[in-house]
């Protein structure tokens, strides 16, 4: 390389684009993104920056994709947004599509388009200066949060940070305001208390600041009535976005799991149906709509003569199948729907292969570092309710619960163990294992004392458990 090349090489490396953002192709599902982007530019949602920025952010889509030519077709039509949107005050708005252009062209071999591009960025710098070379311009900040966002769930804390960054210097912009809203939305852990939420007072942070943005308001109404159980609220806010756009495919799928979980599943799956006649490649809209059906399932257990209705619990677990396997052939490694769709498998006594599907999902989710624990949750149920294996059932929620225990999956496991050894030590007060299982939840929910009352009686009916041995001494040192 020689020095020419080198030179225009780091002046590369120093824009701030999405080739310098440090994106790898194996974190997303290129083509699931692919679609949500063109499903975003064509309903037109969000604002005339949106159109600037999606067209940009699908330009480098599809050059990972292997398309460099629609790359640039992409980035072109993000830069006649700009000019059509901001006329000559359109260079702001450009920064990212410039400093994209510059890559790619450096990637064609057409190094004086490469060389104008960088000579524009120059100039937009000198125009816009924000006073430090460490300090981006909010629009970058913005632009990189929101892309981040997208991407994978693996850069949600770096989007929390770009959107923090955006607002320190534009704290009433509408568009940052609405993106670090829904990555604390997607973010936070349930919190026990309302006033403690930032998610919550982010959401109406951001609504006060554009009331028209029905998104917020259901994600709002969602948080409300789920963790705080603050339904009437939520009803309101619901209801007024549902009035405000009915039609809008990323307001549904936010509506039925507000039905799904208010008890209204046949209004749901109704909505769903309609939704997928309009967007029939929506790998989302098939997973809610496997999630309505499975909760149809799940009442159907709970209601009275439950045991008279196997044929209906068939045709809902063919159901949750049907649109389990729609939703993971349209977006790939789509962890959570091959897990749920495994253990419909096993509910189907399709054994084999659920055993199979879910081997893929534990190397797909320990791949993309995605929702490992919820595999761990749902191998467990398989192996206890369908393999009738509580040994491995137990290590699975074990694994599941270690990974965290304010989570909905952490605290499902903790139940599911906990219930698991009561039933045991009903059928047998000596069962030292299951003293064993419950010294561990104990333990992982921190109550020390009782986890070590469970690891002692574990050792007078299991005295030579190494396990247990380690366990016990770990709990009185740190009780010391």
């Amino acid at each position: 390389m020689n020095p020419s090349d080198i030179a225009l090489r780091t002046k590369l490396l120093q824009l701030e684009c999405h080739f310098t953002w440090n994106l790898t192709k194996e974190s997303a599902d290129l083509s699931d993104l692919q679609t949500r982007l063109e499903e975003q530019i064509e309903l037109d949602l969000g604002k005339k920056a949106g159109a600037i920025r999606s067209y940009c952010f699908l330009a480098y889509v599809r050059y990972l994709q292997g398309f460099p030519d629609d790359a640039l077709t992409n980035l072109l039509k993000s830069e006649e947004k700009g000019r059509e949107y901001h006329g000559d005050d359109c260079e702001w708005f450009l920064i990212v599509t410039y400093g994209n252009l510059a890559w790619l062209h450096h990637h064609l071999g057409s190094y004086s388009q490469c060389e104008s591009y960088l000579e524009k960025l120059v100039a937009i710098k000198e125009k816009f200066p924000t006073g430090s070379s460490t300090v981006l311009h909010p629009e970058v900040y913005g632009q990189k949060g929101w892309t981040y966002l997208k991407f994978a769930y693996k850069y949600y804390e770096r989007a929390k940070q770009c959107f923090e960054k955006a607002l320190e210097q534009e704290p009433d912009d509408s568009d940052w305001n609405t993106g670090y809203a829904i990555v604390l939305y997607r973010t936070e852990n349930d919190m026990s208390r309302l006033e403690d939420s930032l998610a919550v007072k982010q959401l109406r942070r951001a609504i006060e600041i554009n009331p028209e943005d029905v998104v917020l308001k259901v994600l709002l109404g969602l948080r409300l009535a789920i963790v705080f159980k603050k339904h009437e609220e939520a009803k309101r806010l619901i209801e007024e976005a549902d009035k405000m756009d009915s039609s809008n495919p990323h307001v549904i799928r936010y509506i039925v799991k507000y039905l799904r979980n208010s008890g209204y599943v046949d209004r749901a799956i109704a909505l769903l149906r309609r939704a997928v006649e309009r967007t029939n490649n929506s790998a989302f809209l098939h997973h809610q709509l496997a999630l309505c059906y499975k909760k149809k399932k799940t009442n159907l257990f709970h209601t009275e003569g439950a045991r008279g209705k196997g044929r209906e619990v068939r045709q809902l677990i063919a159901q949750c199948i049907n649109h389990l396997q729609l939703a993971t052939t349209l977006k790939s490694n789509f962890i959570l729907a091959m897990a749920d769709l495994a253990l419909h498998y096993g509910q189907n006594k399709e054994f084999a292969r659920a055993e199979e599907m879910f081997q893929d999902t534990f190397k797909a989710a320990k791949e993309k570092h995605d929702n490992v624990q919820v595999v761990h949750l749902y191998y467990g149920e398989f192996q206890q309710h369908q393999n009738k294996s509580e040994t491995l059932a137990a290590k699975h929620y074990k694994e599941c619960l270690t990974l965290g225990l304010d989570t909905t999956a952490g605290r499902e496991s903790a139940r599911s163990l906990k219930n698991m050894a009561e039933k045991r030590l009903a059928r047998d007060p000596r069962d030292g294992e299951a003293f064993g299982i419950l010294g561990f939840v104990h333990r992982a929910k921190g109550e020390k004392r009782r986890a070590l009352e469970c690891y002692e009686k574990a050792l007078q009916f299991d005295f030579n458990n190494d396990e247990y041995l380690s366990e016990l001494c770990d709990l009185r040192l740190s009780l010391q």
